[in-house]
């Protein structure tokens, strides 16, 4: 066992009591309140910075100089909240608006000490992030997809959220026994469930508390505690976790997973672990109370608690879904050596099938079906959980490269069907050796064999937010980069001959 610093979250549901709820809820609406505040002044320094460079621009000045040369630049944290503190009301001293008694400017946030004000500084930090974000990714900078212009936080809208931090030497959030936790400003609020493990680590010197996020889930208040922990991480799997040896993972939507070799789930070891569908299973009580809160006059109290019972369904279907994944993700990184798993590309497989008014898609209404499945799923949630959780637990994450064609090959032989499957193909028959399976569990055995394992420490080497291209497709203006399950190289199909990387593998086993 070798001890590392982890940063770890430890999220606990709350008990508030009424004042407190309301006082959460006036933290979470100064929070994004300076948020928007932060995002409206750098919008304006931003605009007024393009106004100049487009008049030098006119002048005949090349663009690069003119940026250089213009003097606005897009305030930063510091300067925000340094303006902010010389405009901002203090209810002490001003009961009324000074600018109406011609005392001076007009006070943005006269409530400002009844709340932290790490509230405020929090949001600060998330505007400069939002923004920079947004240049990062024009500038090509920043891996994944495109990030837009930072938007205002509409009430009723934005989650309701807020951060607090506090100095490690004098700390003001902090565990009172195992059931409460104590907040700045706030108070201490009762935990609905233990804390007695982070108590404990605590107690211990294994553990420092950082900052803690609070949120609203449906009816709920969460607290997600951040903590530095000085934890356990297993140099190498244990020896229960040797002798099971490695695991092909195929993701999907009849079924959550096919293993390539069985896991203990619901009393029974299986190879194909159910999906519970728990957007399917809750869209009808959903359906009716969209409906019910589209019929609602916009604001009366009736649409407030028919927005509240969207919702409440919303985040119990979320957290049912989190736990299944949870289950799902620990058991495989504790009981086997190395999980495979596919580098599945979701916004590809989940694009609409509309198509463009000269070329209209076919099936539009199957395809909306399929791809709600595919994220009710969650593909790329279960890869994330994976990754941390084998560190945790010993284990090794393997990766089975996007343009391997798992699904077309036979896991006995190595031979490429030259038909595409369609979702309607459930079963995998070979031609050549007769073998015929279930073709989730054949795409698993491939997985187990075809995956390159992930070197540990340096982070993936391909993932699905900044995974490369077809090795046929140019850079810019590239295609985006999808599993498919065709063969990949042109030509006529390889019949009998299996792939050359199980080739490679037969003449090493020999």
């Amino acid at each position: 066992m070798a001890r590392t610093e982890v940063l770890r979250a430890f999220r606990f549901a709350l008990d508030p009591t009424t004042t407190q709820a309301r006082a959460l809820t006036q933290h979470a609406g100064a929070a994004r309140w300076a948020y928007n505040h932060a995002i409206g002044v750098k919008s304006a320094a931003h605009q007024r910075r393009r106004a100049e460079i487009a008049a030098l621009v006119e002048t005949g000045m090349p663009e690069n100089k003119a940026r250089k040369a213009v003097s606005t630049r897009i305030p930063r944290k510091p300067e925000i909240q340094k303006a902010l503190n010389a405009i901002k009301g203090d209810p002490r001293k001003h009961d009324l608006d000074p600018e109406v008694l011609g005392l001076g400017p007009h006070r943005p946030c006269p409530w400002w000490r009844e709340v932290a004000t790490y509230a405020f500084q929090s949001a600060f930090d998330d505007a400069d992030r939002a923004f920079q974000n947004w240049v990062d990714s024009l500038r090509g900078q920043r891996a994944g997809r495109r990030v837009g212009y930072p938007r205002f936080k509409r009430k009723g809208r934005a989650r309701d959220a807020f951060r607090l931090h506090h100095t490690v030497g004098k700390p003001t959030i902090r565990l009172d026994g195992y059931r409460r936790l104590q907040l700045p400003r706030i108070g201490s609020v009762r935990l609905h469930d233990s804390g007695k493990r982070l108590a404990r680590l605590i107690d211990r010197g294994q553990a420092v508390i950082q900052s803690v996020t609070i949120a609203r889930g449906g009816s709920r208040w969460y607290a997600s505690v951040l903590c530095k922990v000085q934890q356990e991480v297993p140099e190498r799997p244990t020896r229960a976790q040797r002798a099971r040896g490695a695991v092909g993972v195929d993701l999907g939507v009849k079924v959550l997973a096919a293993l390539s070799k069985p896991l203990a789930w619901g009393g029974a070891d299986l190879q194909l672990v159910p999906n519970a569908k728990h957007g399917e299973a809750a869209q009808r009580r959903l359906t009716r109370a969209q409906r019910a809160y589209a019929r609602t006059t916009r604001g009366s109290k009736g649409r407030a608690k028919a927005a509240r019972r969207v919702g409440r369904i919303q985040h119990l279907t979320a957290e049912r879904r989190a736990t299944s994944l949870h289950t799902l993700t620990k058991r495989l990184a504790t009981t086997f050596s190395t999980v495979a798993v596919e580098d599945l590309h979701v916004k590809g497989m989940t694009a609409s099938a509309r198509g463009t008014v000269e070329r209209p898609g076919r099936m539009v209404r199957q395809k909306a079906g399929l791809n709600r499945g595919v994220l009710d799923a969650s593909f790329g949630e279960v890869r994330r959980q994976l990754t941390y959780k084998a560190l945790w637990y010993g284990a090794e994450i393997a990766v089975c490269g996007r343009w391997v064609p798992s699904s077309q090959t036979c896991s006995a032989c190595g031979w490429q069907n030259p038909r595409r499957l369609t979702l309607a193909d459930r079963v995998f028959m070979c031609t050549p050796c007769g073998l015929t399976m279930d073709r989730d569990l054949n795409a698993a055995y491939n997985i187990e064999r075809l995956a390159q394992p992930v070197a540990s420490g340096r982070g993936e080497t391909l993932n699905a937010r900044g995974g490369g291209v077809s090795p046929t497709a140019r850079q810019g203006g590239r295609q985006s980069p999808a599993k498919r399950e065709d063969p990949a190289p042109a030509g006529p199909p390889r019949r009998g001959n299996p792939p050359a990387t199980l080739n490679a593998r037969k003449r090493r086993a020999a």
